[in-house]
């Protein structure tokens, strides 16, 4: 996950604009925040552990000036959740680059021994994304050797390619390059999302930003012009024009999950609706459901992002739909809380079940996604403590065997209750009367016929097919790396201070 937004104007002080974006990419990131700007000539940065609204505050706007800038919000999936590990990282050679990353990279390691024994870089936290902006520091540097510095946009260009060609994994990245401009590029699969949208300023030319979901253009006047190709990248310079680059040959193969879970309903992501594709699982969820012939009297979505699923599901299969389950929008995400027992205990929390939908009914909770079950497992006690008289469970999205090790905190294969177990073993381990699963290929379908140019989409946690080609000891390598217990240790309560995240299906 994460969220990653820049701004580059002609005109005003971008400081309050990428606050505004930041609170449309919140739901990608809640742990940290971060803004970078930059004046031309000096960098100004501020970045802390918590949401945006209690990182930044109005005297920042006084202090944050610069016309060109950036900013993240933080979920993280490698390293810890110290605030050093906050984004925008900054190495000060060659030229004074600040980065800001969402995705994950696969060979961290060996990019590490490279970058702090070959080039005698010191690296000052665990994060991969400082990780990768050291190598981009050095490609760069590498391109100024050959090419002399006339021509930075170039140095920076071959900088690009080259460290292209030496990470692995998934990367969307902007960039403040000082005496430059704002950089941007995705991994040659464009596994997260990255967009690019520009603003008329009349007598002044155009404004430009880059935003990982098109959800944060809007609010600050800008149009979309189109989502990065993958392995391009594309330069705002200091004077307001846009240099476009094709840094390797790519092929597009999005997360499908974005479309699942991670993005706003509201946003388009390659050409796809998100809530299109949701109606469209739904609409295939229904034919499962109408062939199982089990008398169900409701269907009830679990809050907030299975709705769009559910109603689609309810229309064609003229079971009432109801809003049965009430959520506490001051509670944070369970999905990505510190520890088993944590999660667990949040739940109730988090949501509570009307009776008078459940007394004395079949009902049918339909999820977006089953990941650890903890959290549908709760829901189930809940619902037939509320008087349901069965329990059927439906997941938008076909059984998480594996883990996303592109941005998804999914770690460890152990954790994940459809890993080496059939359906009916998953169903008793929930306890429901009865459980389905999306089809895979329906699931593929719902997401590509909002872009038939889309020839395929990343399903690694579906299907364990790596289109990076992962490593089976790099998946034990995270294995072993006890992230949770690191992430419990530096943030017993993290999830309570996560304010108006929607509900995730741990």
């Amino acid at each position: 996950m994460c969220g990653i937004l820049g701004i580059a104007s002609r005109t005003h002080d971008v400081f309050a604009e990428i606050y505004d974006g930041l609170l449309m990419l919140q739901h990608r990131g809640q742990d940290a925040s971060g803004i970078v700007t930059y004046n031309g000539e000096f960098f100004r940065e501020k970045k802390a552990n918590g949401l945006v609204k209690d990182v930044f505050n109005a005297q920042d706007a006084e202090t944050l000036m610069g016309r060109v800038g950036i900013g993240h919000v933080r979920y993280p999936t490698a390293g810890s959740l110290s605030a050093a590990e906050a984004q925008p990282f900054f190495v000060n050679a060659p030229y004074g680059i600040y980065l800001v990353h969402n995705g994950n990279i696969t060979n961290t390691e060996e990019q590490r021994e490279k970058v702090t024994a070959k080039y005698s870089r010191h690296l000052r936290t665990t994060s991969d994304s400082e990780v990768l902006l050291n190598v981009l520091a050095d490609k760069v540097a590498d391109a100024i050797k050959v090419n002399g510095n006339a021509d930075p946009i170039r140095n920076i260009f071959a900088g690009v390619k080259m460290t292209m060609e030496r990470i692995q994994g998934a990367y969307s990245v902007i960039c403040l390059v000082a005496g430059v401009g704002m950089l941007a590029f995705r991994d040659p699969y464009g596994i997260r999302p990255l967009s690019v949208a520009k603003r008329e300023i009349p007598g002044h030319g155009d404004d430009f930003a880059f935003a990982s979901e098109d959800v944060a253009f809007g609010i600050n006047g800008f149009e979309k012009l189109r989502d990065l190709r993958a392995g391009e990248a594309i330069l705002i310079d200091l004077d307001g024009n846009m240099h476009e680059f094709q840094a390797v040959e790519g092929k597009l193969t999005p997360c499908i999950f974005e479309y699942v879970y991670l993005a706003r309903p509201d946003s388009l992501l390659d050409g796809v609706s998100v809530y299109k594709t949701q109606m469209r699982m739904g609409q295939t969820l229904a034919k499962q459901i109408q062939d199982s012939g089990l008398q169900i009297d409701r269907i009830i979505p679990v809050p907030d992002s299975a709705r769009p699923v559910a109603l689609e599901a309810a229309k064609i299969t003229g079971i009432p739909y109801r809003e049965g389950l009430v959520k506490n929008r001051y509670v944070g995400r369970t999905f990505i809380m510190p520890g088993q027992a944590e999660r667990q205990k949040s739940v109730r929390r988090k949501l509570n079940a009307v009776p008078l939908e459940f007394e004395g009914h079949n009902v049918l909770l339909i999820d977006d996604s089953i990941v650890r079950g903890n959290t549908i497992k709760k829901i189930v006690q809940m619902c037939r403590e509320a008087g349901a008289k069965k329990v059927y469970i439906a997941s938008a999205s076909p059984p998480v065997k594996y883990p996303n090790v592109y941005g998804i905190d999914m770690p460890t294969r152990a954790e994940l209750i459809a890993n080496g177990k059939d359906i009916e073993e998953i169903r008793q381990e929930l306890g429901a009367d009865a459980l389905f699963y999306q089809n895979l290929d329906d699931l593929i379908w719902a997401a590509k016929e909002g872009n038939p140019e889309i020839e395929a989409f990343d399903c690694s946690c579906f299907d364990g097919n790596y289109i990076t080609g992962v490593e089976e000891d790099y998946l034990s390598t995270l294995e072993k790396s006890s992230r949770s217990d690191r992430k419990k240790h530096d943030m017993e309560v993290v999830g309570d201070s996560w304010n108006g995240a929607k509900l995730a299906s741990g």
